[in-house]
């Protein structure tokens, strides 16, 4: 017969799944069409967070009726106009000192809605509902345990638990959001007074497809307290982390970093499934999802109970993808968010019908050379690419599980 305490962690342990995977079910079921901001799917999606939210009696942050509590209202698009919503719950903090700085904790609900043109699926001429399952019903699922777990156990720091609106159309959430307490507003309630109260700003974005118990941990460089206690976190709960210095990346902590405000972006990582039709909940892996909650809630509780305010460093972005000019394209998506433990890069989506695709790698393979030179890292891998020129072809060292194999690759242009 098992202990009374174990037992009880155990059923606790599987509910929290089970919690997860219903939500994640919900919000990337068909009914919903694939969450496209101002659509009848996202009010659905909304209101099954707001309940969540209300039910676990957390302060809401406008004056109003009970419903639009939660509700940060702001309009978006340049031809088409439309409304949708932020939605924000708040736990106050419970120590008398630290209570009025606040930590948000966020995650995007938001998706693709049907694709198509211009839409930025990776299918854009497959007209079809695109769940957005990992992206990022995940995160949004892991956040509400978050809530439910900080409402039973208490928070020195408050916390506002986040819920971005028009993530995909550009961090159109997150910036309205930081527009909004930049300025003065009578209808705010249980917020800091302006956006200076906000000391730190955990964000979860795709978290729903962890390999080999590996996360990938960007912004700890932006405090000076960050990474000593991501490492910490990491060592305590068995999950392997890749460190990102700098907070600048596709997600909404880009928009706090901008306010310099420093910030942990959490993910396990792209796939093949990113932005398509595909990302259904059936997909996701729910033990690995577990073991993100639990890190989670361990570094949120370390952030908060800090003694002192997390300090902000400016780290200038390592991203420098968008600034290298290449007249080559391998055609595949690496492991920009660094998710891959091992030496090299990882090709997390290899593109059908493209050079590496036809010279024989896969998707999943660890880039250890180009052409004779080493691949480390996001970085040398850029630097690689514009080194190549069309035409040519070259060898490509790649570590499959556990055999290194080199494929000949034949280059087009870009």
């Amino acid at each position: 017969m098992l202990p009374l305490a174990f037992a009880v962690a155990l059923q606790t342990y599987g509910q929290r799944q089970d919690d997860m995977k219903q939500t994640v079910e919900y919000l990337a079921s068909q009914k919903l069409g694939g969450r496209f901001p101002g659509t009848a799917g996202d009010t659905l999606a909304s209101e099954y967070i707001v309940h969540y939210l209300r039910g676990l009696k957390l302060k809401p942050v406008v004056k109003g009726k009970k419903k639009s509590a939660f509700y940060h209202d702001f309009t978006f698009g340049k031809d088409v106009k439309r409304t949708t919503h932020n939605i924000f719950a708040v736990l106050p903090g419970n120590d008398k000192n630290l209570k009025n700085e606040f930590i948000v904790v966020g995650s995007h609900y938001d998706h693709l809605g049907m694709g198509g043109e211009g839409s930025g699926s990776r299918r854009p001429d497959t007209l079809g509902v695109h769940p957005g399952a990992d992206d990022n019903a995940s995160g949004d699922a892991v956040v509400l345990q978050l809530a439910k777990y900080f409402k039973k156990n208490g928070s020195p720091r408050s916390i506002i638990f986040a819920f971005f609106g028009a993530e995909e159309q550009g961090l159109v959430g997150s910036k309205s959001f930081l527009d909004w307490m930049r300025h003065g507003d009578d209808r705010r309630v249980n917020l800091p007074a302006d956006r200076g109260g906000i000391v730190a700003m955990v964000n979860l974005d795709m978290v729903g497809r962890m390999r080999n118990h590996s996360l990938s941990v960007s912004g700890t460089g932006t405090s000076s307290k960050f990474k000593d206690i991501v490492e910490a976190v990491a060592a305590q709960t068995g999950v392997h982390v890749s460190c990102v210095p700098d907070g600048y990346g596709p997600s909404d902590q880009a928009s706090f970093v901008a306010a310099e405000i420093p910030v942990l972006f959490l993910t396990t990582g792209g796939h093949m499934e990113y932005h398509t039709p595909a990302d259904v909940p059936a997909t996701l892996n729910y033990d690995g999802m577990q073991q993100t909650l639990e890190f989670s809630q361990e570094l949120i509780a370390r952030l908060s109970a800090l003694p002192e305010t997390p300090d902000y460093i400016n780290v200038p972005s390592t991203q420098t993808m968008k600034h290298a000019k290449f007249k080559v394209t391998l055609g595949l998506m690496p492991d920009v968010m660094g998710a891959n433990t091992t030496p090299g890069l990882r090709a997390d989506i290899v593109v059908a019908g493209k050079p590496a695709h036809n010279a024989g790698i896969r998707s999943g393979d660890i880039i250890q050379e180009i052409d004779g030179k080493p691949v480390k890292d996001i970085n040398e891998y850029m630097e690689r690419l514009s080194e190549l020129t069309p035409g040519t072809t070259i060898p490509v060292k790649v570590l499959r599980d556990e055999e290194i194999i080199t494929f000949q690759v034949h280059l087009t242009p870009q």
